[in-house]
């Protein structure tokens, strides 16, 4: 395990997370992955401390009301949130962590079949797909921007 630190984008939120030595994210097709689009690493709700911002964060909470989608007042940027299917893990938007670079750092990432959640699917959990990036040929993609 490593920390790691991370925040929103207008900075109001921070927080420390240990991360597992590789990061392996996933993204999901559920309604609200698909809307945010954020790629989700998975840790113990006791691996993240807010450091800074917990006033700010707001919590959304939609159908069952179980998943709480933590995101930023100020800059609305998802942080992280606490899925109904796993309710003892975080999972921490990888773009929020310093020093991740989503797209040079995951050319390849599942997608979760979120639209048939496993707990109103017998339990079952099946992947939707692989997301995958080609960095341009043009050659103007660069890891500090565009």
């Amino acid at each position: 395990m490593t920390v790691g630190e991370g925040g929103c984008h207008c900075g109001q939120v921070r927080f420390a997370v240990d991360l597992p030595d590789e990061l392996k994210p996933s993204r999901c097709n559920c309604s609200i992955c698909a809307k945010k689009g954020a790629a989700m690493v998975y840790v113990p709700l006791a691996a993240l401390t807010i450091t800074a911002g917990e006033d700010v964060l707001k919590a959304y909470r939609f159908n069952t009301g179980v998943a709480q989608h933590w995101f930023c007042s100020n800059c609305g940027i998802h942080c992280f949130h606490q899925a109904r299917s796993d309710p003892h893990l975080y999972a921490i938007s990888a773009a929020t962590i310093d020093g991740v670079a989503v797209y040079e750092d995951f050319a390849e990432m599942p997608v979760n079949d979120g639209q048939h959640h496993s707990l109103d699917n017998d339990g079952v959990r099946s992947l939707a797909g692989t997301l995958k990036f080609a960095p341009s040929p043009d050659g103007k993609w660069a890891r500090d921007g565009w």
